[in-house]
Formats: structure tokens, C-alpha cells, sequence
């Protein structure tokens, strides 16, 4: 025989509480007293109660559901991300959608599927936010990862200025002369942040800055352009704006007969799980993503229930290991 579907009145029964308490636990409103909330959770947990979306949506108005919108998700921080805004979504109690642009870079096109899915708000990544402030996002609340400030939503992001600097300075602090610059891709405001706060630590430092060198974010970029560089430059020092790059630059190193650190002193960005393994252990700025992902959900969700939340910075942390 089929399992019989659990109702609001079996928990309400189970929890001691009005069947408008529960649906009142159900649907997210503030108006229930933590304790209430617990007992009827707790009843929900114990009895496998799962609210019926269709139904809520059309009490409510709110799908509780999230979109998410990428570039790709090939990156380490993106994929990084997308699992923490799962896990967070999911402990509020909302679903996800995932649109990714591809190489047409349609963000127009992707707005218009989540609201065709009629989502109840959306978070912007990274490399797509540039693409976001010059949409047609109209009608939909937006959470933007790395942007600069815009009334139109809400902005949160790491402080890439304030790690760049960090990484610069830590160099320049080990007695290199200068510190040349493996960057990211022109068009990412991320990488456009990281280059600025090295440029800000040369400067104050008295040091000129010597020519950026651009990557793609790929391992396979960094090693190319660390070549180069090893043939035209009189490198001791490099930040690399991502720890994939710094990765392509070891190997590069490596090849050329020099060692790191004690020919070249190589720093990279984001502290990926495997820097720490990588030959030697790379030194890098930690940025939390993690927190980043909860944060977006925490922020966008405030924003569904009536907030507008404030944008956020949080601050990277350089972590100090054996290759710089």
C-alpha cells in the first residue's frame, strides 16, 4: 500500500499546536516564538512532513525557490560556492535553479528562465555580474557576488584590494625589490580588484609596478605566462591572482631549472583545497566561500521577506606557507 502523506494536521497534533501554527512554521513567517518553532519542526522531522510547494506557492505568492546565475561552474570558487548556497537554501527550506550563460554570455535569456520559473529572487556570481548590471533584471530581487555598489540590489563579495595588498606586501617584506603580477582577465571586476590593491602596495612602497601579465584563471594560462615571463624578466617574486595560475607558474618554475621559493617566491589567491599540496605548499589569500554562499542566501532571503540587507564585505586572510 502507498504511504500515507503526512498533513499539517498530524504535525499539529504531534507538536500540541494549531494546524495555523504549523502553517505558519511552514511557510517562514516571523510570527511564531523560537521554542513553537522547534517543538513543530521537531514534529515535522520525526513524522518526514514535506510541505507541498505547488500549494504554498499559490497561498503565498513565493515559490521558495532560489536561482542561481554563472558564467560556469567549472571554477573552483563557483562550484565552491553553488555548494554552499545548496546547503543554505535547503536549511531555509528553499530549492535552487541553476542557469549557467555558456559562451554567449545571455544573461538576458537567463533572467528570463527563472522568472519563467517564477522564482522568488536570484544570486549572481562572479564572472557574470558584469553582465548582471547591464541587464534587463527588472522584477527580480539580486544578490551579486563581486560588483561594485548598485541600488538595483544587493552586493556582496570578498575584499580582493585588501588580499592583493597583503600578498604584495608579505613579498616586498621578504626583501624582494619588486613583485610581478600574474592577473586575471580584464573584464572580471575580481581580478581588476587584485590588481589595483598590488598596484596600491607597490606604490607604497615606493616601487614601480613592472608590466601586468593576463591570464585566463587556468593552470594551463599560468604556466604559459610564466614563461614569458621567466624569458623577458628578471622575476624573484610573483602574485598570481589565482592559486590555479600560481599552480601553472610552480610548474613553470620548476622547468626552467629554478626553484621556489628560493629563486622565485610564488603567492596565489583563494586558498583552494589542494594548495596546501601543492610542491612546495603554496602561500595564498584565503577567501571564504563558504561564507560567501551563506551570506548571498542569508541576504536575498531578508530581501524576499520585506528586508533590503545591506551589502558586505568580508576580509581574505593570507595564508603563509612554504612557497613564498
Amino acid at each position: 500500500m502507498p504511504q500515507q502523506r503526512v498533513s499539517m494536521a498530524m504535525v499539529a497534533t504531534r507538536a500540541g499546536v494549531s494546524g495555523q501554527t504549523v502553517s505558519r512554521v511552514a511557510n517562514g513567517s516571523p510570527k511564531v516564538d523560537p521554542d513553537t518553532r522547534a517543538r513543530v519542526e521537531r514534529a515535522m522531522a520525526e513524522l518526514g512532513y514535506r510541505p507541498n510547494r505547488a500549494a504554498r506557492a499559490l497561498r503565498t505568492g513565493r515559490t521558495h525557490t532560489l536561482g542561481l546565475v554563472a558564467q560556469t561552474l567549472a571554477t573552483v570558487g563557483n562550484s565552491r560556492m553553488l555548494q554552499a548556497v545548496a546547503e543554505s537554501a535547503a536549511s531555509r527550506g528553499y530549492a535552487v535553479t541553476v542557469v549557467t550563460l555558456g559562451s554567449d554570455g545571455d544573461i538576458d535569456g537567463a533572467f528570463d528562465s527563472l522568472r519563467d520559473q517564477g522564482v522568488d529572487g536570484a544570486i549572481v556570481l562572479n564572472e557574470a555580474t558584469a553582465l548582471a548590471r547591464d541587464a534587463a533584471s527588472a522584477g527580480l530581487r539580486l544578490v551579486v557576488v563581486d560588483s561594485p555598489p548598485d541600488e538595483r540590489f544587493t552586493v556582496i563579495g570578498t575584499d580582493h584590494a585588501v588580499g592583493a595588498r597583503a600578498a604584495t606586501a608579505h613579498l616586498l617584506t621578504a626583501g624582494h625589490s619588486t613583485v610581478h603580477h600574474l592577473a586575471g582577465p580584464g573584464d572580471s571586476f575580481a581580478a581588476s580588484e587584485r590588481e589595483r590593491g598590488w598596484r596600491e602596495a607597490l606604490a607604497a612602497a615606493g616601487v614601480e609596478a613592472p608590466p601586468v601579465v593576463r591570464g585566463d584563471w587556468t593552470a594551463a594560462s599560468g604556466r604559459a605566462q610564466t614563461e614569458r615571463m621567466l624569458a623577458s624578466a628578471d622575476l624573484s617574486a610573483l602574485f598570481a591572482a589565482n592559486d590555479q595560475m600560481a599552480l601553472g607558474a610552480l610548474r613553470a618554475i620548476a622547468e626552467s631549472g629554478r626553484c621556489v621559493p628560493e629563486d622565485i617566491a610564488v603567492v596565489g589567491f583563494d586558498d583552494i583545497a589542494d594548495a596546501a599540496e601543492f610542491q612546495p605548499p603554496l602561500t595564498t589569500v584565503r577567501q571564504d566561500f563558504d561564507a560567501l554562499g551563506e551570506q548571498a542566501v542569508s541576504r536575498l532571503v531578508a530581501w524576499i521577506e520585506g528586508e533590503h540587507p545591506a551589502d558586505l564585505l568580508l576580509t581574505p586572510v593570507l595564508v603563509t606557507r612554504a612557497s613564498a
